[in-house]
């Protein structure tokens, strides 16, 4: 096994959206596409941009191009505020505050939304999804700097400090034991998503495509044909393993190839709260829910808990589906 510094690459899934399902219909592109919306009296607008760390954009159809202006205006901003509560790429977040402070006071309302799924989701699967493994991530992150694995001391000590018990969310305020910090990176996306949709539906958005690093799709493609999702085989990120069609609601995938700390993908960014290391049976999970904070909490946690346990979880939860790609 050869041990790494971490890498992100630029996109761990390939999305079927707007211009990809443009080429795969044999319309001849994105400029093709437009006039076939145009043709049905429909305008259609992208927004890219950065949050969460990586790339996002939000894709809008209806008949006013104002409006749909407006929703995709809309729809950055309801991104930026859950940022602003739970992001770490942010050190002004309220998240990060908590972390640094130890307890907050009125906490930001999407933060507390975002903790109580977690801890719901940390009692339902015993553990295994635990929004407290944060300590884990300096421990592997500084190991793998030296091109090493952590010395079992170190690893003990951040796991000592890891347990969902170990919060206490109260009415107006946030509480962690000593040494404690939080991370809901495994959320946030598809909580963001969940966000976004509503913020265009408040608009009178009815066909719409939002990628904000999770996927939700609501309506049809502005040309007619269902929105779809391709995933991307988490060996050969370039190749389609699958396609999601039609693809309404909500996608989540977790993996081992979005971070990880050795190029074998044995040590990623997926902890295991027991053991400290990476869970080793699985190189992707998604899910598809109704909502995308759903679909992103049981990514993971499937991750953790393989395939059998994972397939149990998703079943246990109406209107979710699951995909797994075994470790190879």
């Amino acid at each position: 096994m050869t041990l790494r510094n971490l890498k992100r690459p630029a996109r761990r899934r390939v999305v079927l959206g707007v211009a990809g399902l443009a080429a795969a219909a044999g319309l001849g592109g994105i400029a093709a596409f437009r006039a076939a919306a145009a043709s049905r009296g429909l305008a259609i607008r992208t927004r890219a941009g950065v949050a969460f760390g990586t790339t996002v954009a939000l894709t809008a159809a209806g008949r006013d191009p104002a409006t749909i202006e407006a929703a995709l205006t809309d729809g950055f901003a309801a991104m930026h505020a859950v940022e602003a509560a739970a992001s770490l790429f942010r050190t002004d977040s309220a998240l990060a505050q908590l972390n640094r402070e130890g307890s907050l006071a009125a906490p930001d309302p999407h933060l507390v939304a975002l903790l109580r799924f977690a801890l719901t989701l940390a009692a339902e699967t015993d553990g295994a999804f635990d929004p407290t493994v944060q300590p884990l991530w300096p421990v592997w992150s500084s190991a793998a700097a030296r091109s090493a694995r952590p010395a079992a001391d170190a690893l003990r000590a951040a796991i000592d400090r890891v347990g969902w018990r170990r919060v206490r969310l109260e009415p107006d305020r946030i509480l962690l034991v000593p040494g404690t910090a939080l991370t809901l990176n495994a959320l946030i996306q598809g909580y963001a998503a969940d966000r976004v949709m509503a913020a265009l539906r408040g608009r009178g958005i009815a066909d719409a495509f939002v990628d904000t690093g999770e996927f939700g799709a609501v309506g049809a493609h502005p040309d007619g044909a269902p929105w779809r999702l391709g995933l991307a085989d988490p060996r050969d990120p370039g190749r389609l393993a699958d396609v999601i069609a039609p693809f309404t609601g909500f996608a989540a995938t977790s993996g081992d190839y979005n971070m990880s700390f050795s190029d074998d993908r044995v040590d990623h960014h997926i902890f295991d709260p027991s053991t400290g290391h990476s869970p080793g049976g699985l190189s992707a999970v998604t899910v598809t829910a109704p909502t995308g904070l759903l679909a992103d909490g049981l990514s993971t946690a499937c991750m953790v808990l393989g395939r059998d346990r994972g397939a149990q979880l998703v079943a246990a939860h109406a209107g979710c589906a699951v995909r797994f790609t075994d470790k190879v």
